[in-house]
């Protein structure tokens, strides 16, 4: 099986912590070259130091706010313009802030719909003549397993993921014939900032203590413990290489057995 990109490069967005710098290093661990990009000058650096560069990789970083569309899209258009095309692209963005859907503000629907979708639609058109050129791409979104069953308290989210998930769909039956492929990795309950934080919300709106409601969670996982990043990068990782050339279009959930819908 063919897991090598040595001789690729890759932009992982969202890379300063969490699951974008576990699959920045596991990309790195199988020979790409890797452009890491977030908010956070200082953690992209630390994140950039780790990276493997057995192959004679140069690794870098990229900031920039994905909540700011046309900046994204110009900023990284000219650091490849210096640089080079890249051929596979980890879309990774923050989600938005946990809470009911019907009660969520017109506003944070704007706000998280331009963080993702547009953001996502103006990078891929800055990346996609480097894929094309090259006759091979694998985007890969970051998304949740609310693709596939919405999760409660996470209203916003859910809609936008879902979004995300259908523009992707789209996506993967324009680009075949290029060569690029356009998968969703749903991540489940793993042990990052974001899911600490949710844990601490939920504790709070629920007047639970935080041990109760990761107690509760861990309950509905099969394998009653969460994920670490680097099993989710693990999946990562797969589908940008050679081995997963006839994988396109799909959901792939990194959740334990989770998620209640096949």
């Amino acid at each position: 099986m063919n897991l090598d990109l040595t001789g690729k490069r890759a932009l992982v967005t969202g890379a300063s912590q969490g699951l974008g710098a576990a699959c920045a290093r596991q990309l790195a661990a199988q020979g790409a070259e890797v452009i890491l990009l977030a908010r956070n000058a200082d953690k992209l650096a630390a994140v950039a130091a780790e990276l493997a560069t057995s192959q004679g990789q140069k690794h870098s970083f990229l900031v920039a706010d994905a909540g700011q569309p046309a900046q994204l899209a110009l900023e990284v258009s000219e650091h490849l313009a210096a640089s080079g095309g890249v051929q596979i692209w980890v879309n990774n963005t923050g989600g938005p802030a946990p809470g009911p859907a019907s009660s969520a503000a017109a506003d944070a629907y704007a706000a998280a719909f331009n963080q993702h979708v547009v953001s996502s639609q103006q990078l891929l058109q800055v990346l996609l003549p480097g894929m094309r050129a090259a006759g091979y791409g694998r985007i890969l979104n970051v998304l949740s397993t609310s693709v596939k069953q919405p999760i409660a308290n996470l209203g916003v989210s859910n809609s936008i993921r879902a979004a995300m998930a259908n523009w992707s769909k789209t996506l993967a039956g324009e680009l075949g014939v290029d060569g690029i492929t356009v998968n969703n990795v749903l991540p489940g309950l793993t042990a990052t900032e974001r899911l600490s934080s949710l844990i601490t919300h939920l504790a709070t709106s629920a007047d639970k203590t935080e041990e109760q409601v990761q107690e509760g969670m861990l309950a509905s996982i099969p394998l009653k413990r969460f994920a670490q990043p680097e099993e989710f990068a693990n999946a990562v990782g797969f589908l940008a290489s050679p081995a997963a050339s006839f994988i396109n279009g799909i959901n792939l959930p990194v959740d334990g057995g989770s998620t209640g819908s096949l």
